[in-house]
C-alpha cells in the first residue's frame, strides 16, 4: 500500500484467524494507507474456519476483503455492518453476475488464466474477451481487471 497500490494481505497463508489479526494489527503499524485482505473460499481443498476468518477481517474493520473461489453471499451483511468494502474476484461473467446480486462493492475480472474454480464447459474465456463482456453488461458497479498482462504495453493495447 505504501507504494500506492492497494496492499493485499491472504488471510490463509495465516495458520489462525487470531494469526490474522496479529497480521492485520502488525500491517497498520507499517502503514496508514488503506489494505485489503483476500480470503479464498475452498473448501474442498482448503479446509478452514472461514467464518472465523471473516469475523476477523470485519472486526479489524479492513478497507476491503477480496472473496475468491467462493460466493461472497454468505458473509455480506457482515463485512458492510463493519464498513469493509467487498471485492469479488470472478474467472466468469456468471460469477461476476451473482456476486453484483449479492451486493458486493468491486467486480474484480480475472479471467480463465487466473482462476478456474466453479468453472463449467465454455467457460475457457480470457481475461480480454472476458473483461469487454463485463463492461457491457456491469454498469453499476466499479469494475478492476487482474491477470493476463505482463508489461504496461499490453495495457496501454
Amino acid at each position: 500500500s505504501n507504494a500506492g497500490g492497494l496492499g493485499i494481505l491472504t488471510g490463509l497463508t495465516q495458520p489462525s484467524p487470531e494469526a490474522l489479526r496479529k497480521e492485520i494489527q502488525r500491517c497498520r503499524t507499517m502503514t496508514t494507507k488503506p489494505f485489503g485482505v483476500n480470503l479464498t473460499i475452498l473448501p474442498a481443498l482448503i479446509p478452514a474456519d472461514y467464518d472465523a476468518y471473516a469475523k476477523v477481517v470485519a472486526e479489524e474493520k479492513v478497507t476491503m476483503v477480496e472473496i475468491a473461489g467462493g460466493s461472497p453471499k454468505k458473509y455480506m451483511k457482515l463485512f458492510h455492518s463493519h464498513g469493509v468494502k467487498v471485492l469479488h474476484k470472478s474467472a466468469t461473467l456468471r460469477h461476476a453476475l451473482k456476486a453484483r446480486k449479492y451486493g458486493v462493492d468491486l467486480i474484480e475480472i480475472v479471467g480463465y488464466e487466473a482462476s478456474i474454480a466453479g468453472g463449467q464447459p465454455g467457460d475457457e474465456i480470457g481475461l480480454w474477451v472476458a473483461l469487454a463482456k463485463a463492461l457491457e453488461v456491469i454498469k453499476d458497479i466499479p469494475i478492476v481487471a487482474s491477470g493476463a498482462s505482463g508489461t504496461g504495453k499490453q495495457l496501454a493495447a
